[in-house]
């Protein structure tokens, strides 16, 4: 078992002590609430249950069956080809801009990119970035890190999500010392 199965295995097993309820209850009560969108329910689980943003997202894919990587996984898709669906039809102007990321990434070391539905996911450790198309045209780096000022550049999230920051580019020439330090730090 690769590491990202084992820590989705780790993860629900600690969302199961925390809750009290086992799989197959959580299962029921996303059945019985009725909602069928992934972010509804979601919020219902985190209103419920009191998980985090990340818990919960992790129990719907769980409930559902739908997180990009398995569904990569099962097309067996390589990164190139998961790059080439995320950055399909309007968005194929972000791909190269992604693509300059993740050669300044390969700098800093080893570290895992996890294909995620319409965003790839980069863990050492722990997740420490989300890359992937945003709106306006512009690509969307989500990072998880502690203790800066948000900025008008930088842009503080709240709402207990899983990166703490946002930073939205849309030219190569965005990709600089400043942005590089931030995904180094995070």
């Amino acid at each position: 078992m690769d590491s990202v199965n084992k820590a989705r295995e780790t993860q629900l097993a600690n969302i199961q002590n925390k809750t009290g309820k086992n799989l197959d209850q959580v299962r029921t009560i996303i059945s019985e609430s009725g909602l069928t969108k992934h972010g509804e329910i979601r919020q219902m689980l985190i209103d419920k249950l009191g998980l985090g943003f990340g818990d919960a997202t992790q129990l719907v894919h769980f409930a559902q069956n739908s997180d990009g990587q398995s569904a990569a996984e099962a097309a067996g898709l390589s990164m190139p080809e998961i790059l080439i669906e995320i950055y399909s039809d309007a968005k194929i102007g972000l791909k190269p801009i992604h693509e300059k990321l993740i050669a300044e990434m390969d700098k800093f070391g080893t570290y895992t990119a996890t294909p995620k539905k319409g965003y790839i996911s980069y863990r050492q450790k722990r997740q420490f970035a989300m890359i992937g198309p945003g709106t306006k045209g512009r690509l969307e780096i989500g990072l998880n890190m502690k203790g800066l000022e948000g900025t008008d550049r930088l842009l503080l999230q709240t709402n207990n999500l899983m990166c703490q920051y946002k930073v939205f580019i849309s030219n190569m020439d965005e990709i600089d010392a400043e942005l590089i330090n931030w995904l180094q730090v995070a």
